[in-house]
């Protein structure tokens, strides 16, 4: 029925809402070490995970091209899982990958720092004093990850369907909120729309992966955008010169024959220059 995304601070219960929500709804959650797993099987690099799993990514790691591939092969593995419909999806910007479905239901938990402070040293036997810093840690690396890598705001909550303050709430009660939430407000229609879009947002990414990765197509920060039909695709990014961009177009259209290739590729003589947001 839906794609439910959970972006939490640390120590806001936002795993275990999301087993909780798992269980209710008989959705599938797809947990951390999944997302990582599918990362890894697409061809990147286990040993360079940790430089930019929900954490932003230190001035060399920024400027090398493993940043590129992680977040391409991340679109890749956020949008296969989701294309399973009715799935929890936590963390890793999904709710920032999958804007463009209807059936989306992104839900942001949060909790006062002193409840924060008082979980994680339940949890971890520590003192106030560590359990500030790794909130200020975790708060830090996961403001810094969504602002590289889409930049965009995790605390803004227009950027959510529902935000819950878990240091008032308890589980059960969440739970029966997004429950109501999913079904009131995720129709039959939506489900199908948000289903279609995803697996045509999942082909064009898997496109652009495969002119990258498999071709070599010198284009930078290539990406592609897809019509509602999934029958329309426009490549986009910069190019040094127009013979790049006819190739990675006739090549498009070899691997995707059912498809119309367009190209809104920009070409100009410096293109490292140039910098384009995630959209």
């Amino acid at each position: 029925m839906a794609v439910i995304t959970i972006t939490r601070q640390i120590a806001a219960r936002g795993d275990e809402i999301a087993v909780a929500l798992a269980e209710r709804l008989n959705y599938k959650f797809i947990d951390r070490k999944t997302i990582e797993k599918k990362i890894v099987e697409l061809g990147f690099s286990e040993k360079k995970l940790p430089k930019y799993d929900e954490r932003k990514p230190g001035f060399f790691a920024n400027l090398t091209k493993d940043r590129d591939e992680y977040l391409n092969y991340l679109q890749v593995a956020v949008l296969d899982a989701a294309s399973q419909d009715n799935v929890i999806l936590i963390g890793r910007g999904a709710f920032v990958i999958l804007q463009k479905l209807v059936s989306l239901v992104p839900l942001k938990f949060y909790a006062d720092d002193s409840v924060r402070v008082r979980r994680l040293q339940e949890e971890f036997s520590i003192d106030e004093k560590h359990a500030l810093a790794r909130i200020a840690e975790s708060d830090t690396n996961r403001k810094g990850f969504h602002r590289s890598f889409f930049d965009v705001d995790n605390d803004d909550p227009r950027n959510f369907l529902l935000t819950v303050n878990t240091g008032v709430l308890s589980i059960p009660t969440v739970t029966t909120m997004v429950e109501d939430l999913v079904k009131n407000h995720v129709t039959p229609r939506m489900s199908e729309e948000g289903c279609s879009m995803c697996r045509n947002l999942l082909k064009t990414q898997r496109l652009v992966n495969t002119l990258i990765f498999d071709y070599n197509v010198n284009i930078n920060y290539l990406h592609a955008d897809v019509d509602e039909t999934g029958k329309i695709i426009t490549l986009q990014g910069v190019a040094d010169s127009h013979a790049v961009v006819e190739h990675a177009v006739t090549l498009s259209a070899k691997i995707l024959p059912d498809c119309v290739i367009k190209s809104a590729v920009s070409v100009v003589q410096d293109s490292k220059k140039f910098h384009i947001g995630f959209n």
